[in-house]
């Protein structure tokens, strides 16, 4: 992976003033998701791929090494580049099935 070599004008405490409620109420959302799982009376879906993809993106994001979209946008990309012979969904998932 390339890491990128643009240099954003605005200072990180530029960025932090800027932008961080936003990515609060952001993190905020992702919390409430996590908790409705863990309160649902089904506990059915903790190997769906799904949500796998998301606590491996998650896992991602608190590490300090630069690439981290790159990196997140992999785990949700679908690594195969086999063709199908015809449509097998109509809509994305929105993860990869590994």
């Amino acid at each position: 992976m390339q890491q990128s070599t643009i240099v954003s004008p605005l200072s990180q405490q530029d960025l932090i003033d800027e932008y961080f409620m936003e990515q609060r109420a952001r993190i905020m959302d992702v919390a409430a998701f996590l908790d409705r799982l863990d309160r649902a009376e089904e506990q059915n879906g903790n190997d769906d791929f799904r949500l796998v993809a998301m606590r491996r993106a998650m896992h991602e994001l608190v590490g300090n090494e630069p690439g981290r979209v790159e990196r997140v946008q992999m785990i949700f990309s679908d690594q195969n580049t086999d063709l199908l012979d015809e449509l097998d969904r109509k809509a994305a998932y929105g993860a990869s099935v590994r």
